[in-house]
């Protein structure tokens, strides 16, 4: 009865080690694909989200500033009528 208790131990021994193995390798993909995701993100010219909200609010006031002097060349022409 002892065999059988030592078979099982040492399949359920390997297959802990199996698991611990494919999980390893696993995270070893898994960090692989960071990199290489990352290198290939860097190497694009990609904007900042700070940069892009930057950008954003200076066209914002761009065109509030356009439209203010849009209405004051407006009143401007309609006084000189």
């Amino acid at each position: 009865m002892q065999t059988r208790n030592k078979i099982m131990d040492d399949l359920s021994q390997l297959m802990t080690n199996a698991m611990g193995v494919a999980q390893g390798a696993r995270d070893e993909a898994g960090n692989a694909m960071k990199s290489l995701l990352d290198r290939w993100l860097a190497e694009r010219d990609f904007v900042t989200r700070e940069e892009f909200d930057a950008v954003r609010a200076m066209a914002q006031k761009a065109r509030e500033e356009n439209a203010a002097l849009l209405a004051r060349i407006e009143a401007l022409e309609a006084k000189k009528k």
